[in-house]
């Protein structure tokens, strides 16, 4: 399985969010996007009802996204999406032969809406001169779930490096504006991408619905022609799998946490070392949350604990292990320890996300 995180088990960054921004918000290697929103969708880590066919073959969790009150209508330059994206290398060492007609990759995944409509998707592959691959759900009932399999040939245009960069993309949806979709779109099969003509046009009845759900679980990608079972992983594999992404060095909820042990470079720059979990993609960048207050630095001339109000950046960048620096009052040529003290929803993370 090509899908990290199908099963939606993991969510390092919480279980709910209404950001406005579109981004990374929930469940691990999944993310969403919505430009043009007069009310920014609802997104979630869900379970999985006890009743339905996805928790009787194993699904506990899905990704669930509530629509807001989009009182505008759906706009041209409108955008409701899910999003995957996988690393290149992934793809290009899969064993799938991406530049030929005659070798296949399938996607399988569990969907669940709250309207009954045709939702229109498309697969993108990332290096050289991108192609697309448009496909469509056919029309759901209302509120069920329903399993959708899709077999993908490969194509002499498609192009995926083997690096760590951005190489396949799939679009689950559920709405794109007329300004990136047009009718003229032929389903199931490669063609360059045009920005303007991703997929055929949506029907708006979802996006226009207050409130509506759009529901995914499941969630595979896997060489050859057929469609296996689900590769179920442990939760600790899968989120090992995705610390290669994004990671929490310390997430507070008591405090007390201590995140490790630096120096105090300067009287006013501190520096702490931190040994990642897991080995990143790339270089990371820094995600923090409620610093103020929360951590501390303690040495021998500050035992109460002096606070600092950010983590400026990044030293030594590996993709292994890296150095943060700290701007706080400290005493130069001490060797200092950070804690974490409250339970504010303070964190410190790093990512490498696609």
């Amino acid at each position: 399985n090509l899908i990290i995180n199908g099963a939606m088990q993991v969510a390092q960054r919480g279980t709910s969010s209404t950001s406005a921004t579109s981004g990374y918000h929930v469940v691990d290697r999944f993310q969403s996007e919505n430009p043009g929103a007069d009310e920014a969708p609802t997104r979630q880590q869900v379970d999985v009802s006890s009743s339905s066919t996805p928790y009787s073959l194993g699904f506990r969790k899905a990704y669930k996204l509530t629509n807001g009150n989009q009182t505008g209508g759906a706009g041209a330059d409108d955008i409701m999406n899910i999003r995957y994206s996988i690393e290149a290398q992934n793809v290009s060492n899969s064993g799938w032969n991406y530049k030929s007609a005659s070798s296949f990759v399938t996607l399988q995944f569990w969907i669940k809406s709250s309207v009954s409509q045709n939702f229109n998707m498309y697969l993108r592959s990332r290096d050289g001169t991108n192609q697309s691959f448009a496909f469509d759900t056919g029309t759901l009932s209302a509120d069920t779930w329903t399993k959708i399999t899709k077999t993908i040939p490969g194509n002499s245009n498609i192009q995926i490096d083997s690096d760590n960069g951005e190489g396949f993309q799939i679009n689950f949806g559920p709405f794109w504006g007329t300004n990136r979709t047009d009718n003229s779109v032929t389903n199931n099969v490669w063609q360059t991408i045009n920005g303007s003509a991703r997929m055929k046009d949506n029907t708006s009845t979802w996006y226009t619905t207050n409130d509506a759900t759009f529901e995914i679980t499941g969630v595979q990608l896997e060489v050859g022609s057929v469609a296996t079972d689900f590769e179920h992983r442990s939760f600790g594999q899968e989120l090992a799998l995705c610390q290669r992404y994004y990671q929490r060095i310390v997430d507070s909820v008591t405090g007390g946490n201590y995140i490790g042990i630096g120096s105090n470079y300067t009287s006013t720059q501190a520096y702490l070392f931190i040994r990642f979990l897991q080995q990143m993609r790339a270089i990371p960048t820094i995600d923090q949350a409620n610093i103020s207050a929360s951590f501390v630095l303690y040495d021998s001339a500050n035992t109460s604990g002096v606070t600092f109000n950010t983590f400026t950046s990044l030293t030594g960048e590996a993709v292994q292990g890296t150095g943060l620096v700290v701007n706080v009052s400290c005493s130069a040529g001490k060797a200092s320890i950070f804690q974490v003290v409250n339970g504010q929803g303070n964190y410190l993370a790093v990512s490498a996300e696609l």
